[in-house]
């Protein structure tokens, strides 16, 4: 049968009274809500209640589920060891879609334990719901670095494996919100994090996942946030079924946002296949990407597409303008997938005979020996967008005060190291922030002296 219910959570410790110590009575709207929550789920009377967490064990491309029999947990950590629990896992349908992920490629399992004892984002939900029901059995998922699409994809897998048995079955996704809501927050005050909550509480309301796999990630980076992904994969596992959203409450007096919302099941609709939708969205962004590259960043793409499918490097091909085949340049060549970064490497001045065959090399280099990266596989050179960076000749600077993010570039040196930040980048908005990035890649302290030099670049993309 399908998931019977599924719920979204905060998972705040201080709501926890010994915790809190009088400043859970501060949300108390929110503790109300977990009340109802936990009446609700009591009431489905399931036989399995999973939980998707970001704080237990994170991989950037592994999908963790918890094994064995069972564990246990307390909030010692939050300065309350005396409020405990214990929990049994279903071992059974863990192992079920622990199979059925790794035949359909999605790479998630057992493996790879490092946190046994629960973590307080499976905690907190639980504290509420065992006061109200304890004979159940739990799954507990962590979320991944995995793209928001595989999340989705992720718990709609999970969906079909519970679909095939006759288990009742409740998803609680647990996660905060954005958490820079407050200038004397503990984390301050960002203007993307108020717009975040914003956002996706008006998406939990009217229960429209599509705009969870819509937002970007540079701005939910910004904004802080912490469940969203959980709540993604608890998309998924409601994929293709209407549903009754009740949205219970909001609040986020400490400068981070906790919200609880309901969902129920009602009929099948195919108008909420939301992967499908945003896959065939995506895909027709990107080929009006491709319809507009122009030479020097179809080159690369060629190139590392070339190089990947073929194991050897791409003859320059006919037809390419002057500038490419005769003027020397440094390039650096880009790479982003899922809007994020997925590789980059170039040089700062040139070492090949033209920019064509700087471009064939570093574009190779960006797919291939980014060492922050695995190599680029073929299955991803669809998705992948390229920009090509074109440097101009680089001037030495003596202060921060003559650079401008968007316009210049930045290298630093001391002896043989440096390092080198391109202009006008997701993220970095300052030229202190633009310097401090630049001395981390070249490994120099900041209080070490160094020199500076600027340049600009032609970007193409």
């Amino acid at each position: 049968m399908p998931i019977i219910g599924a719920f979204i959570v905060p998972h705040p410790p201080l709501v926890i009274p010994e915790v809190g110590k009088g400043d859970q009575l501060k949300v108390q709207d929110t503790i109300n809500a977990y009340h109802e929550v936990a009446k609700r789920i009591a009431s489905l009377k399931p036989d399995t209640i999973i939980i998707s967490t970001p704080h237990s064990t994170l991989y950037s491309d592994y999908f963790h589920i918890s094994p064995g029999s069972g564990t246990e947990g307390d909030f010692s950590s939050f300065g309350a060891p005396s409020v405990q629990m214990e929990v049994n896992y279903d071992e059974e349908l863990i192992a079920n879609i622990s199979s059925q992920a790794l035949h359909h490629g999605i790479s998630a399992g057992t493996a790879g334990e490092r946190m046994k004892n629960l973590d307080h984002g499976t905690m907190v939900p639980l504290y509420f719901i065992n006061q109200y029901i304890q004979d159940y059995k739990l799954i507990r998922i962590s979320v991944s670095g995995y793209s928001p699409i595989i999340h989705y994809r992720f718990g709609k897998l999970i969906q079909k494996v519970i679909s095939k048995t006759e288990k009742r079955v409740v998803w609680i996704a647990s996660g905060d919100l954005s958490h820079k809501l407050k200038a004397d927050g503990p984390y301050g005050l960002a203007k993307e994090g108020p717009k975040f909550d914003q956002q996706i509480t008006k998406a939990m309301e009217s229960g429209d996942f599509m705009k969870f796999l819509e937002f970007d990630e540079d701005f939910c980076e910004k904004a802080a946030e912490c469940g969203l992904r959980s709540f993604i994969m608890m998309a998924g596992a409601l994929d293709g079924h209407s549903l009754n959203s009740n949205f219970l409450s909001y609040e986020g007096p400490f400068g981070v946002g906790y919200a609880v919302a309901a969902f129920e099941t009602t009929t099948q609709n195919p108008k909420r296949h939301f992967d499908e939708i945003y896959t065939q969205n995506e895909q027709k962004k990107l080929d009006l990407i491709k319809a507009s590259e122009d030479q020097f960043v179809n080159l690369a793409r060629q190139s590392l597409e070339y190089y990947v499918k073929k194991g050897h490097r791409l003859a320059n091909p006919s037809g390419l303008n002057g500038e490419l085949t005769k003027q020397r340049a440094g390039v650096f060549v880009s790479l982003k997938m899922d809007g994020k970064l997925r590789g980059c490497i170039g040089t700062i001045s040139p070492t090949r005979s033209s920019i064509a065959d700087e471009i064939i090399e570093n574009a190779i280099s960006s797919g291939t020996k980014d060492p922050r990266f695995e190599p680029v596989h073929e299955y991803e050179l669809p998705y992948l967008i390229y920009s090509v960076d074109v440097l101009k000749p680089s001037e030495p600077i003596k202060s921060m005060d003559e650079l401008d993010v968007k316009r210049y570039g930045i290298i630093v040196r001391k002896g043989m190291r440096s390092g080198l930040l391109l202009p006008n980048l997701d993220g970095v908005d300052t030229p202190e922030e633009q310097v401090s990035i630049a001395l981390r890649k070249a490994g120099i302290s900041d209080h070490d002296t160094y020199t500076m030099e600027r340049f600009e670049v032609i970007r193409h993309h």
